[in-house]
């Protein structure tokens, strides 16, 4: 599914696949954000943190009747107050998609699915 923007010159068809890529790359430069969480590990119970190459995984783009909605599966660092990684991952995603797209996001949830503590 894609999402179809009309401008003066035509139409301008952005796939959903972008979209989560934009949101990721947007979330991995949180201050105490580790990375993404991927999907599949979900269903086995356990989180596989992924790389910077993988910033579309782990995010989960629904567009109904032009309402978009963004899930964000992610892995935080220990010692970081959790709510305010998650807040400043949705105010950053929505703007980063607001400038680059023009897109009025709906909603960006954010799914804390474990924290990585660091290696001393």
């Amino acid at each position: 599914m894609s999402m179809e923007i009309d401008s003066t010159l035509g139409k301008i068809d952005v796939s959903n696949e972008v979209i989560a890529t934009i949101a990721g790359g947007a979330a991995v430069n949180c201050y105490g954000l580790v990375g993404m969480a991927s999907l599949q590990g979900l269903k086995d119970g356990f989180s596989e943190l992924l790389g910077k190459d993988n910033l579309s995984r782990g995010i989960v783009v629904s567009n109904e009747e032009g309402m978009i909605e963004i899930d964000l599966h992610i892995i935080v660092s220990y010692g970081v107050k959790i709510s305010e990684v998650a807040h400043n991952v949705q105010t950053k995603v929505k703007y980063t998609l607001k400038q680059m797209l023009g897109l009025d996001i709906n909603g960006v949830n954010v799914f804390v699915q474990g924290v990585r503590v660091s290696e001393p």
